[in-house]
């Protein structure tokens, strides 16, 4: 019997590497899309530094999510599709529609090519983004029933592309999906080991921390989720029968400060505590130097704001069990001092 394919996307992507590692493992064949052929190779170096050195059973395709080419070829004989892939404009934008066009026409691209092609499921990567800005009053823990309200002033534009993304895909589904199922994954910032000098925004900070250019930190409360888990996340909700339809929160349920995240480092690396940051910004400061350096509008959209989340529903509906934000961090951490990335 052939074993079933999963269509991941953006093949080089930090959440899609560990979700192409699992299904390998899991025994899946996969085919990665990627919108250059050259990354080809940094995704059997960073495979091969995860533990896969088999790749009999993954193949890669070419497609951006800018236009329709190649993407009705690439879904040809899948049973899944897994979407972390999302146009990600440089955060010094002009235009809040350079950050939401790409992404809902990209989540439409992906939706109507796998529904043509008779996919089973996708599974979405979506953000916590979509759930928790525009609430400034919230005193409950945030879950998946929990929508970003886009009414609210000073909603960052990428919250906004992510929200708007997020609905499209649920909206495509309910108006003309024709039997295609969906499930979403909603991750708080994601860390975990790192495979190449190649990672995501979040894995940044740890970096910029154990550099010591991060003097002090703003007042951020975040929830924190290894990408391992992150990935786990994606398999269970693109296997179980009751995850269609649904979304699912990814968090460990902890709640941490940027100083917090600096302390677990300071006492797993003591080599780097001279480096690491023990004080904290005003929120007053962060807002005023917004103004005009536009790389800090989306951190001074979210200084001092409540962070709670649950996830109870991941947990309880598919038996879903994450390590601790700690052993994230610290993995993070010690994958890149292994591969001296931390000068």
């Amino acid at each position: 019997m052939q074993k079933e394919l999963v269509v991941v996307t953006g093949g080089s992507g930090f959440i899609a590497i560990h979700i192409i590692l699992q299904l390998l493992q899991q025994g899946y064949r996969v085919r990665a899309t990627v919108r250059a052929p050259k990354k080809v190779a940094l995704i059997k170096q960073m495979l091969t530094n995860g533990g896969q050195t088999d790749f009999s059973n993954l193949e890669f395709a070419t497609a951006d999510l800018t236009t329709d080419d190649h993407w009705a070829a690439i879904m040809q004989g899948a049973t899944y599709v897994i979407h972390p892939a999302s146009p990600t404009p440089t955060l010094n934008f002009k235009n809040e529609a350079e950050m939401i066009r790409p992404a809902v026409d990209g989540v439409l691209r992906v939706l109507t090519a796998a529904r043509d092609a008779h996919v089973k499921r996708v599974v979405l990567t979506s953000a916590y983004g979509a759930i928790f800005a525009g609430h400034p009053h919230r005193q409950t823990p945030y879950t998946e029933a929990d929508w970003s309200d886009l009414n609210q002033p000073k909603i960052h534009p990428y919250q906004k592309s992510k929200t708007l993304s997020e609905r499209a895909a649920w909206d495509f589904i309910a108006r003309e999906g024709n039997g295609l199922e969906l499930a979403t994954v909603n991750p708080v910032a994601v860390m975990g080991p790192v495979l190449a000098n190649d990672y995501s925004h979040s894995n940044i900070q740890i970096q910029e921390l154990l550099t010591g250019k991060t003097k002090a930190v703003p007042h951020v409360d975040s929830g924190y989720v290894d990408v391992r888990d992150v990935a786990s996340l994606h398999l269970l909700a693109m296997q179980q029968p009751q995850a269609a339809g649904e979304r699912f929160l990814a968090t460990t349920g902890e709640t941490l400060s940027m100083l917090d995240v600096a302390n677990i480092l300071r006492q797993a690396f003591p080599q780097y505590a001279a480096q690491l940051p023990t004080k904290t910004i005003p929120n007053i400061a962060v807002k005023a130097a917004a103004i005009t350096n536009p790389m800090l509008k989306m951190v001074a959209s979210i200084v001092g704001t409540y962070a709670e989340t649950s996830n109870a529903k991941a947990v309880q509906l598919l038996g879903w069990h994450p390590r601790s934000a700690k052993d994230a961090i610290i993995a993070t951490a010690q994958s890149m001092i292994d591969l001296n990335l931390i000068k």
